[in-house]
C-alpha cells in the first residue's frame, strides 16, 4: 500500500467492513475516507477527544509506550482507533459491522495496513 487511500480501500475489502478514515487528531480533521454508514466527519472530531483524552491520561499516570489500538464496542458495531507509528498526529479510524466482522482478522488487518502506510 502506497498512499492513505489505497491503505483505506484495502482496509474495506474485509467481511463487515462499514467505513474507514485517516484522521489528524491534532486539529481534528478528516483527511482522507471511504465509506458509508457513520458521518465521519463528525466521527473523525469526536474520536480526536478520545485519543487525546487517552494519551493525557496516559502522560498523567506515567506510563511508557504507545497505544496501539483502542476498540469501543456498541451493540451493532466496532469502532478501532489505531495511531500510526510512523506519523505522528495521525490515527486511523476504522467502523465495522459487529454481526459481519471478525475483530481478531480487523485488528491483524489494521495493523498490517497502519505498518504499509507512506504519506
Amino acid at each position: 500500500m502506497a498512499n492513505p487511500k489505497e491503505m483505506l480501500a484495502q482496509l474495506m475489502q474485509l467481511d463487515g467492513a462499514m467505513c474507514a478514515a485517516l484522521v489528524d487528531y491534532q486539529s481534528g480533521m478528516l483527511l482522507e475516507s471511504v465509506g458509508s454508514g457513520v458521518d465521519l466527519e463528525v466521527a473523525a472530531a469526536g474520536n480526536t477527544e478520545v485519543v487525546r483524552a487517552k494519551m493525557k491520561t496516559m502522560k498523567a499516570l506515567n506510563i511508557e509506550g504507545g497505544i496501539e489500538d483502542m476498540l469501543i464496542t456498541l451493540t451493532t458495531q466496532y469502532h478501532i482507533m489505531r495511531p500510526v507509528a510512523k506519523h505522528e498526529g495521525l490515527f486511523i479510524y476504522f467502523v465495522l459491522d459487529r454481526a459481519r466482522s471478525n475483530l481478531a482478522m480487523a485488528r491483524r488487518r489494521l495493523l498490517e495496513a497502519e505498518s504499509a502506510t507512506t504519506l
